[in-house]
């Protein structure tokens, strides 16, 4: 933890890095377009280490519906196609030895559903894991004060802070996910 002073700047800034983290999963959330976010999180083992696939790879959209992964190693072909399937995505590789197609299938309205459940599972453990990092912060700033490091006043003073800070941050999250699922639902 920082020092008391710069308290209410750490946890914006941790719970600024909850929001972002959040933020590359809603990215990874299909809506019936093709794009790289889809697959470029996706682990592939490449010689005996799990590599994400954009460093492995040039990933491209040529077409609404089209995604084209071109390894720059093109022996890689089949540990990328064994880790798209593995992801379970929902979309079905198509290599041809030197690249791998990926059509993105339109979403059925079973899945649409299904997948705005699985945003709302993710806004949720995003709201969670801010709600924590305000836990850590009062109890740090509770201990400071314990050791006379800081006034009653001081910590009421930080927990509001902190307070605010927390419902800002719930509120951007429910808000893109809310985004998120609306985009999700859309047809």
């Amino acid at each position: 933890m920082p020092e008391i002073d710069d308290l209410a700047e750490s946890t914006e800034e941790r719970m600024m890095g909850a929001l972002d983290a959040f933020e590359q999963a809603l990215a990874g959330f299909r809506t019936g377009k093709a794009s790289p976010a889809l697959v470029e999180g996706i682990m592939v083992e490449y010689y005996g280490a799990q590599t994400r696939l954009r460093e492995l790879a040039n990933i491209s959209t040529p077409e609404p519906r089209m995604l084209v992964v071109q390894p720059f190693d093109p022996t890689s072909i089949g540990s990328i196609e064994k880790a798209i399937i593995a992801a379970n995505i929902g979309i079905s590789p198509v290599s041809d030895g030197r690249v791998v197609r990926l059509p993105v299938p339109e979403l059925s309205e079973e899945r649409r559903r299904d997948l705005a459940k699985q945003v709302s599972k993710r806004a949720e453990e995003a709201r969670v894991q801010i709600r924590g990092i305000r836990r850590e912060s009062n109890d740090f700033a509770k201990k400071a004060e314990k050791a006379s490091d800081i006034t009653q006043d001081d910590l009421k003073e930080l927990q509001e802070e902190v307070q605010e800070l927390t419902n800002n941050y719930t509120k951007q999250a429910d808000d893109r996910a809310a985004a998120k699922e609306k985009e999700l639902l859309e047809v």
